[in-house]
């Protein structure tokens, strides 16, 4: 085993890429990057037949968006390669054949309708059948028929797998199993089955390709989802099988459903409207990217979903996670997915944009409705104005419109609670005192309004309130007089004409 670290990410291209598995691969990429290792990216497609056509391109974008790229992976390989298990064969092959050998994994014959036979004989006497030391002897394999036998079936080809002797009655069932998260986890090998480890189509298992791998690959720490934590003690006992020293295991604790009861799924997405991928999948199936979220919130709320710094604060930069990042931190408890927290996140991580990287992000939604900004300073100064404003990316354009198109409609509530029987002279009044020139300063403005106001003996914000409306068309938006500026003096008016044609 390698003494510097190298952590591995290891999806099934099986569909698209849960944001629970995102999480696991940022908390490798995190510890990676902690101690100046590796972060590896490997492909276990053993199981063929559940393959999906891009997943593996789609898994790669999705790290690649989130900035959490690989060291290693099948399009930038390393020493360690191949980095898809289907291009393994020849590997497993070897190793298996050499645990065999040892007796301490065995080939079985039995025929898919014998084993359901089994299952249901069980059943009618209220018993689970599972294949281990209780019934093995009974059953159709090489521990039964003997070595010639057995080789008389294998050069016939008869279907086989080679199955994993779990436990043999010999010694205690008990197995101690040391994870960095849970400390030490018993486990009663004695009420687990002898795993499948590899089929006679020539692919291996996940879990014996799982150990090889890692084995091979020198992976020195396997950061993994709880889900894995019942198949520890397997792991452990093929790693003793061939003499291997086992990497330090970490099992994360899972991420629950909003409700805080059961495990996140794709369906508690598609129920309640929020994305559960990073990014788009086939079928228009939006991510967090297309719902408008920065990449650096998502990794942000992931990471503390299981994991704190300890300390009060939340926000953090991929540069600060990794500062901190300890997996003595990870907690044991599920944590439960919040969405409405997560906006929380992206609109604190969109406040700590620059105003230039905040301002290229305006630009872009300029651009793409059709419209462009010449002047720099004038871009930082609208993306000053509603830098405040925004929570989600996709709410950009609802703020910068304002900039680049007259109001096509007025919102009726605010014109009932503003319009008064002299809102038509006050603004009739603003189109006189307004200077026609593009720039104009905001003490000007601000004492131009209050004449207004004063001379028509009433309040300042008798005036702001249907100015507002008029300009933007609703009560909402940034400070009005930056607003009035940024547009010119020549617009506002336009603005004003137009909408006392067109409000009755």
């Amino acid at each position: 085993m390698a003494n510097s670290v190298r952590v591995r990410f290891a999806p099934s291209p099986t569909g698209p890429l849960h944001i629970g598995g995102v999480r696991t691969a940022l908390y490798n990429y995190l510890y990676a990057r902690k101690h100046n290792g590796k972060f590896v990216l490997r492909i276990e497609d053993t199981d063929q037949k559940r393959s999906v056509d891009r997943a593996e391109e789609y898994i790669q974008s999705c790290l690649a968006w989130l900035g959490i790229e690989p060291d290693e992976s099948p399009t930038h390989p390393g020493n360690f390669g191949p980095y898809r298990q289907s291009e393994r064969r020849d590997v497993y092959q070897k190793y298996i054949l050499k645990l065999v050998k040892s007796g301490l994994a065995y080939y079985a014959f039995d025929t898919a309708e014998s084993l359901e036979k089994h299952r249901k004989n069980h059943e009618k006497n209220g018993k689970t059948f599972i294949y281990n030391w209780h019934n093995r002897m009974k059953l159709n394999n090489s521990l039964v028929l003997g070595e010639k036998k057995t080789k008389e079936k294998l050069d016939d080809e008869h279907p086989y797998v080679v199955r994993f002797l779990m436990w043999d009655e010999k010694g205690s069932s008990i197995y101690n199993c040391p994870d960095s998260v849970r400390g030490n986890v018993a486990i009663d090998c004695k009420l687990l089955d002898d795993k499948i480890l590899y089929k006679s189509d020539g692919m291996p298992t996940y879990h014996f390709a799982n150990v090889v791998d890692d084995h091979l690959m020198e992976i020195s720490h396997v950061i993994r989802g709880e889900e894995w934590l019942p198949s520890l003690a397997l792991h452990l006992k093929l790693y003793n099988a061939f003499g291997w020293t086992p990497p330090d295991f970490a099992h994360l604790p899972l991420i629950l459903k909003p409700s805080g009861k059961g495990k996140l799924s794709k369906r508690d997405g598609d129920k309640l409207g929020f994305p559960v991928f990073p990014i788009q999948w086939e079928g228009g199936i939006t991510g967090y990217k297309e719902e408008g979220y920065l990449p650096e919130a998502v990794l942000n709320f992931l990471a503390l979903l299981g994991w704190n710094d300890g300390g009060e604060n939340e926000i953090f930069s991929l540069e600060e996670l990794i500062s901190l990042f300890d997996l003595k931190r990870v907690h044991h408890a599920g944590a439960r997915f919040d969405p409405e927290k997560n906006k929380w996140f992206n609109q604190q991580h969109v406040q700590r944009l620059s105003v230039s990287d905040f301002s290229r992000l305006c630009n872009a939604v300029i651009e793409s409705h059709g419209f462009v900004v010449h002047d720099e300073n004038k871009l930082n100064s609208i993306a000053m104005m509603i830098q405040p404003r925004i929570v989600l990316t996709t709410g950009l354009w609802r703020e910068l419109v304002i900039f680049f198109e007259r109001p096509k409609s007025y919102d009726e509530k605010a014109l009932k609670k503003v319009w008064k029987g002299k809102t038509k002279s006050l603004l009739l009044s603003v189109v006189d005192i307004l200077p026609q020139e593009s720039e104009v300063s905001i003490d000007l403005l601000k004492n131009a309004m209050k004449k207004i106001a004063e001379d028509s003996g009433l309040s300042l914000g008798a005036l702001m309130g249907p100015l507002r409306v008029v300009i933007v068309g609703s009560l909402s938006g940034p400070d009005l007089f930056l607003l009035i500026k940024t547009l010119g003096t020549r617009e506002v008016i336009k603005r004003i004409q137009f909408a006392l044609r067109a409000i009755k």
